[in-house]
């Protein structure tokens, strides 16, 4: 590997990703390697951008999303549109993540609640015949 580029292997051992994810990425256009035959190098670019792929996929945002911002790159306000975006997708994609905690909190309570009414019924027996 040197400074510049990277080869598909040193992608996928940096990254924790494995070939068949890099080249989905490129077939999305999310990521465009220099090819060289059969050879893909990546450049810096395209680890920034795998970096940000990588990340949004972690927080939920669909590819189509991340997409979307990563285009906004390139709009040459100082990257401001692509800031003002990407805080709107994560504030949304955040009250969603609550949203979801907080049924998950719900349904582990009745869960419980179900699971204490299992194991008391189960001991209920037990006691009349002792």
């Amino acid at each position: 590997m040197t400074d510049q580029m990277m080869t598909i292997r040193e992608m996928c051992e940096t990254f924790g990703v494995t070939p068949r994810t890099l080249r989905f990425y490129e077939s999305k256009e999310l990521l465009s390697p220099i090819r060289q035959g059969q050879k893909r190098l990546y450049t810096r670019r395209d680890r920034a951008r795998l970096k940000l792929i990588l990340r949004g996929k972690r927080f939920g945002f669909s590819l189509e999303e991340i997409r979307q911002l990563l285009d906004l790159y390139h709009i040459g306000d100082q990257k401001q549109t692509q800031l003002r975006r990407t805080l709107e997708l994560a504030r949304k994609r955040r009250e969603e993540m609550v949203r979801q905690r907080d049924d998950l909190a719900r349904a582990i309570e009745e869960l419980d609640e179900q699971i204490a009414l299992v194991e008391k019924s189960l001991t209920a027996p037990r006691e009349a015949t002792t």
